[in-house]
């Protein structure tokens, strides 16, 4: 009760800043609305924190807006699980230079994942005078008064607070889509893999209510919303520090029951606390989708134990298994790292032995990179990036005969689909309900509607069809 009343004391100061924020950014702009820029790097964690962060910029009275030339407020918020993701962000943040310079009023802010690391956060301040603010991901919901101060006193702000373990319930929300959207269920990381920075910059794993959850979801489907996708670094773990015992699977099974047409996604499982409840939840669902994201890293069990995964090969399978068995259909797929601080060829050998197993949908395939701070980063790294890329190259070959075979064998066959949108060709992009895109022809009102496509002709990762 007491955490309640606190972060509700807290969201109504920030309402005091916005409705400060209106005539003063108005005025900033020359007497006109101001215009607004989020930009997004990484997750889908992150974009729902920058839905939340235009949600609170138009409540400022500011429009929202792609283009950097028309922008009034600039923010980047940042990723850091992987090292180019941050050259990406160094290098687009030098190019707003030329920009603060023309427009000198200019706000400009970084926040997210990057800026809760002390290193960057200090890199930023020395090597980039012209960014205003600097925020990390555990002071979000302050993100009006950071504004407030940032253009009233004219310094730079920089805020990097403690995870304070509260969740901020009610935050004005943009969504980006009208027919696909996130919803977080949870947040943080309790399981401190030895390669990862997300508990470090994401804090402790914690839980939204369901009754909450439920509500936002039903908001969202009466709105037309056909897909939503459950959100959580690992949902599997979805519960912990609620007063009232749910498990992810309850969770999903409570959302998929709420009336209307719609499918339920959910995104990172965990495989240490993957359980056949959740299997045995999506197998009697039609409303859940067919698609199991269950990121194995490694196929070897000396490597999976350095990395403080909590799971060995033999378990990994196991769970491939009993879902193979009880979902029709079922598409998996997976996140692979290559070359491991310490990994060796007959390692990486026992990867493609689990993947020519497993027979996975599509992987998402990395290239180790060193995480500052991280167990990992310490660790003695002999095999040179050359000889990892030559891996990385093998390992794309056995997954794109993989792949091509899997997509070979839907030929012929119908299946439902959601439009997603148009190329600059005409032609329309579709997704099964197990997470396979389809291209067809038609018209662009399709979009955002459930539909059937034959699938007519198949590539390595995309298959072509028809609608029926």
């Amino acid at each position: 009760m007491i955490d309640e009343i606190n972060t509700q004391k807290t969201l109504e100061k920030q309402e005091e800043y916005i409705e400060l924020l209106q005539d003063i950014l108005y005025i900033r702009a020359n007497n006109q609305q101001p215009k607004a820029m989020v930009r997004t790097y990484g997750c889908q964690q992150n974009v729902a924190d920058s839905e939340k962060m235009k949600g609170m910029l138009e409540k400022m009275g500011c429009a929202l807006t792609e283009e950097l030339e028309e922008a009034d407020i600039i923010i980047f918020n940042t990723c850091a699980v992987r090292e180019h993701a941050e050259d990406r962000v160094f290098g687009n943040v030098g190019a707003l230079k030329a920009y603060k310079r023309k427009k000198p009023s200019l706000l400009i802010g970084l926040c997210g994942c990057m800026m809760e690391q002390k290193h960057i956060a200090d890199k930023i301040y020395k090597s980039f005078p012209y960014v205003g603010l600097v925020f990390g991901t555990h002071v979000i919901h302050k993100f009006p008064e950071l504004i407030y101060h940032s253009v009233t006193t004219g310094k730079r702000t920089v805020e990097r607070g403690e995870d304070d373990g509260l969740i901020y319930e009610g935050l004005p929300l943009h969504r980006d889509g009208s027919f696909k959207g996130w919803l977080p269920i949870m947040y943080g990381c309790d399981n401190f893999c030895s390669y990862c920075i997300v508990p470090y910059v994401r804090g402790r794993e914690r839980s939204r209510k369901p009754s909450v959850i439920l509500q936002e979801a039903q908001q969202m489907i009466s709105a037309g919303y056909k897909e939503i996708t459950l959100l959580g670094q690992n949902v599997n773990s979805y519960g912990k520090g609620l007063d009232e015992p749910v498990t992810f699977a309850g969770l999903l099974q409570n959302v998929s029951s709420i009336e209307g047409d719609f499918w339920v996604r959910f995104m990172t499982s965990h495989p240490k606390d993957a359980s056949k409840e959740l299997i045995d939840t999506i197998a009697a669902n039609e409303k859940i989708s067919s698609h199991l994201h269950l990121p194995f890293q490694s196929g070897s069990d000396r490597i999976l134990k350095q990395m403080n995964r909590h799971y060995d090969k033999e378990h990994y399978l196991e769970i491939v298994n009993y879902a193979k068995s009880k979902i029709p259909d079922l598409s998996l797929t997976s996140d692979v790292i290559v070359g491991f601080p310490g990994e060796t060829y007959e390692d990486f050998q026992q990867t493609l032995d689990l993947i020519r197993e497993v027979e996975f949908t599509s992987l998402f395939t990395f290239i180790y990179s060193p995480r500052v701070g991280t167990p990992a980063a310490k660790k003695d790294d002999p095999v040179p990036y050359e000889e990892k890329s030559k891996w990385f190259a093998e390992l794309l070959k056995v997954q794109e005969e993989i792949a091509a075979k899997r997509c070979a064998s839907m030929v012929g066959k119908t299946y439902r689909v959601l439009i997603e949108e148009q190329n600059k060709n005409g032609i329309l992009s579709a997704r099964t309900q197990n997470n396979i895109i389809v291209e067809l022809e038609g018209s662009e009102d399709l979009i955002g509607t459930f539909q059937y496509a034959e699938v007519t002709r198949a590539r390595n990762w995309i298959l072509g069809g028809r609608l029926v």
